[in-house]
């Protein structure tokens, strides 16, 4: 005899997700964190990593370099409104956004793979304002900008890449902050 039990599962969708809305969320504290884009050249990662920065509460993202800025069809098709709720400023070189960061108290880490690097997983992050630099697709973070910070947290990897997504890094190292600070 063979019995199956079938177990409701209610799919959350529109109101039962109680989202903020973009006035509301503006209004809300913000977790002390900020994401720094160093030179990023997809506009669909700037758009991607502001739907992350969105979902952990970032205080600001610091656009560099070349990374495109909003209003843009390609930030907004990846962003899907977050280009209107994340904080984010434009700042030409990276390395000011960084010296910035630090005159203001803020531990700056680039998130790449360096001799010295921590990985993601060992990360015991300070309880103090923090700073995430992100960088370019193939160039990574630029070496005059990870000699000014005061770590570098890499992530892990198994496979024959040696590098993950820009947007996917981003979500990792700030679900790992999340998590760590909750």
């Amino acid at each position: 005899l063979k019995i199956s039990i079938f177990v409701f599962v209610k799919k959350l969708v529109g109101a039962d997700l109680q989202r903020l809305s973009v006035s509301e969320f503006k209004t809300v504290t913000k977790w002390p964190f900020v994401v720094v884009l160093d030179n990023v050249r997809s506009m669909n990662n700037v758009g991607s990593m502001m739907r992350s920065s969105d979902a952990f509460l970032c205080q600001q993202m610091i656009l560099c370099g070349i990374t495109a800025t909003p209003p843009h069809r390609e930030i907004t098709k990846t962003a899907i409104g977050a280009e209107k709720s994340v904080s984010w400023r434009y700042q030409e070189h990276t390395i000011d956004a960084v010296k910035d960061l630090k005159l203001q108290g803020f531990v700056v880490y680039a998130i790449e793979q360096t001799s010295n690097a921590v990985f993601l997983q060992n990360m015991v992050f300070p309880n103090q304002a923090v700073a995430f630099v992100f960088g370019n697709e193939i160039d990574g973070v630029s070496a005059d900008v990870i000699s000014l910070c005061d770590g570098v947290i890499e992530i892990p990897q198994l496979g024959t890449k040696h590098s993950f997504n820009i947007a996917v890094s981003c979500g990792m190292v700030l679900w790992e902050y999340a998590r760590t600070r909750v």
